[in-house]
């Protein structure tokens, strides 16, 4: 009898373990909104102080695609990516990792466009970012949930910038229309949308971006809290 007692005990043990466990792991309730931020530096909330007032941390906490409590939100985003490396390393976290996002938001292209201004050819790095946008969309839209939503982000030009770049800012962001445009009727259903960062920024930059800063960096061109606040804007009117 005391035997019995002790496995009874034990299996009670096991049970409120188990209970507790699943408690502590948010992503095993199916009624959760998965939000997945990937992409370069602005996701990953360069510029904000702290990182965490990053566009993508503001729509989560701001509970824009649900409620946070029933929002389960990561972030795979790094500094520096370009639109290649976000192909080869971060969509396979998406794909592969059994997360199931049924919301993405994304910034790239930036870190392709600074190639640029380094001295590469536009029209292969234009052309580059074009395939490259469009095989990150079609693997997201057919290897996710048929319902996930895709927002990515468009480029701003950068005003005090010493080099101008109104002209391929444009170009990329032809590129970003053409391609969203292109995956939308077919494989993307017109689950993909494009959150206009070029109007949000247009004509009013004062303090959105780190380098209209007095005694800024010439090649600062990460935005602020308030840029990164008219980022998240921005997504919310893509929706």
């Amino acid at each position: 009898m005391p035997g019995k007692l002790s496995l009874r005990i034990i299996a009670f043990i096991a049970l409120a373990f188990a209970a507790l466990a699943q408690a502590a792991q948010p992503w095993t309730f199916g009624n959760n909104t998965r939000l997945l931020a990937m992409g370069d530096s602005l996701t990953a909330g360069v510029g904000a102080t702290p990182a965490t007032q990053g566009y993508a941390y503001q729509l989560y906490e701001q509970g824009f695609y649900d409620s946070m409590p029933n929002t389960t939100f990561a972030n795979v985003a790094m500094p520096g990516a370009t639109s290649q490396q976000v192909l080869n390393n971060q969509v396979p976290s998406a794909t592969q990792s059994g997360f199931f996002p049924n919301v993405v938001i994304m910034t790239v292209g930036g870190n392709d466009l600074l190639s640029i201004l380094n001295g590469a050819d536009p029209n292969v790095v234009l052309a580059a970012f074009g395939g490259n946008l469009s095989a990150i969309l079609v693997t997201l839209c057919t290897q996710l949930l048929p319902t996930t939503r895709v927002y990515v982000g468009n480029l701003y030009v950068i005003q005090d910038f010493p080099v101008p770049t109104d002209q391929i800012v444009n170009a990329f962001n032809q590129v970003v229309t053409g391609v969203v445009g292109a995956v939308n009727p077919g494989v993307c259903g017109g689950r993909v949308k494009v959150a206009d960062l070029f109007a949000q920024f247009s004509g009013r930059q004062g303090g959105l971006l780190l380098i209209n800063r007095n005694g800024a960096g010439q090649f600062e061109v990460h935005p602020s809290n308030a840029g990164h606040r008219a980022i998240a804007q921005a997504f919310m009117a893509a929706k």
